[in-house]
């Protein structure tokens, strides 16, 4: 370990690995992705960015090189993306992640960065919901400032059946009907990613990855867990105005913004204006070399989670 020219504790620099600069690495993707490179670092050196320095110096503490970054502070931008080659970019849920891109990606044109892998949404191209489109904007963005760029694109995250629509009193719920939507686990959306910034733009510029690998609606969901926990769940199934009167009472802690977009997401799923979300659209194996990962595998790997109550 040495100091750097700013006086952080940084790893050793290799200048003949190019340098990846992870953002969001204390999200549940984000975390996924530092265990990916620490089981296979490949070619690339590995920088991590997170918001809190108490976060920095965890980071540092396990001998990892690691940069604060506020996507709501562009003046922490300069120092990270120094002499970065590839960064990969995920933003918080929140209408925010409009002006966050836009001044992230301009600052990694002035740094010289040649890459950025996104993280969006599973959407048409003619998607109407706000917090679809926001992304939409933010990739036409990315692909007109002249850098190298991969989009991938994950439909319902299976980490949701812990969080968002969590086992409780032995039910689960969802809020967009009988409808069947497609799943990922976000072990897969790492493994992607990390493979992605590995392999770098030569192999996966102008790419669109999409991370959509099994379907099921809420019933079917709620039996294969009945038959993974060896108890009986059951499913709830709910509409809009139940996803909105969950938010209003402070059950789901959303910005407004971005709660009504997820109204609106579930309305759109019912009435079939989205009901391509309800598809497969597997590039995992593609990207990784391996299979994805079905609801069944995911929800054994994760009994303890399943059965430990809702988590942030």
């Amino acid at each position: 370990m040495k100091e750097d020219t700013v006086g952080n504790t940084a790893a050793e620099h290799d200048s003949t690995k190019p340098v990846v600069l992870v953002i969001g690495t204390t999200g549940q993707v984000g975390k996924l992705m530092v265990e990916e490179f620490d089981r296979d670092p490949g070619n690339v050196q590995v920088r991590y960015a997170a918001r809190k320095s108490e976060q920095v110096d965890e980071l540092r503490a396990a001998g990892r090189d690691a940069v604060r970054l506020d996507l709501d502070d562009p003046s922490t931008f300069a120092h990270a993306l120094h002499g970065v080659d590839r960064v990969y970019l995920l933003t918080g849920y929140t209408v925010a992640m409009l002006t966050q891109s836009k001044t992230l990606v301009d600052a990694a044109v002035k740094a010289g960065v040649s890459h950025i892998a996104h993280q969006g949404i599973f959407a048409n191209w003619d998607v109407t919901d706000s917090h679809f489109a926001w992304h939409q904007l933010i990739e036409r963005y990315i692909e007109e400032s002249g850098l190298q760029w991969t989009h991938l694109h994950p439909n319902v995250f299976m980490e949701g059946l812990t969080s968002m629509t969590p086992v409780k009193n032995g039910s689960i719920s969802v809020y967009w009907g009988d409808r069947r939507v497609g799943w990922i686990a976000a072990r897969d959306i790492a493994a992607v990613a990390a493979t992605v910034l590995r392999q770098g733009p030569t192999r996966h510029g102008g790419k669109n990855y999409w991370l959509s690998t099994e379907v099921a609606s809420g019933p079917e969901v709620a039996t294969i867990l009945s038959e993974v926990l060896g108890t009986e769940i059951r499913c709830e199934i709910r509409g809009p105005q139940d996803y909105a009167a969950a938010i209003a009472q402070g059950s789901k802690n959303v910005e407004k913004w971005y709660a009504e977009a997820g109204v609106d997401f579930t309305q759109q799923v019912i009435d079939g204006r989205m009901g391509y979300i309800g598809t497969v659209r597997d590039d995992v194996e593609f990207v990784t070399g391996r299979p994805s990962i079905s609801l069944r595998e995911w929800a054994t790997e994760n009994q303890d989670r399943l059965t430990a109550g809702p988590t942030a």
